[in-house]
């Protein structure tokens, strides 16, 4: 891992975002609360969570860091048939939290195609990336898209 002991203890923020496309009548049964598995949304927000907080236990090198506030938000697009997920982490850290951000929507999404898969098989899964993060010795990035 890298040394980041010498770094400054700042307020670190990541959003991060991706989105599940899906059949009309999958959305329709996530919508509707009447998928026989339970609250689809609810569950991927917990486990969006979840994952935020192992993220150092699976990606070799990355820090553990203490997490100050996780948000996980998705946004239904009836037209598109497709789920988007918005992701906000914050720390108070030598390191950012870019990463806890990604693994967090990555997760909520993957979760949303294991609870629906039995019913599409066609999910996909796009546009995962990192929106905007602030903080730290080179300030705030965010994309230009």
């Amino acid at each position: 891992m890298v040394d980041v002991g010498h770094k400054p203890v700042t307020v670190r923020t990541a959003i991060a975002s991706g989105t599940i496309e899906m059949q009309p009548q999958t959305l329709h049964l996530i919508q509707r609360g009447e998928h026989k598995k339970g609250d689809v949304i609810g569950i991927a927000r917990v486990a969006g969570i979840m994952a935020a907080k192992k993220t150092a236990e699976l990606i070799p090198l990355c820090h553990s860091i203490s997490l100050d506030k996780i948000s996980v938000d998705f946004d239904i697009n009836e037209l598109e048939n497709s789920i988007s997920c918005r992701v906000l982490a914050r720390t108070h850290a030598q390191t950012g939290v870019e990463m806890e951000a990604l693994m967090a929507v990555q997760v909520a999404l993957l979760t949303i195609y294991d609870m629906c898969k039995a019913v599409d098989r066609g999910m996909k899964i796009t546009n995962i990336s990192l929106i905007e993060k602030t903080g730290g010795q080179s300030g705030t990035w965010t994309t230009t898209e």
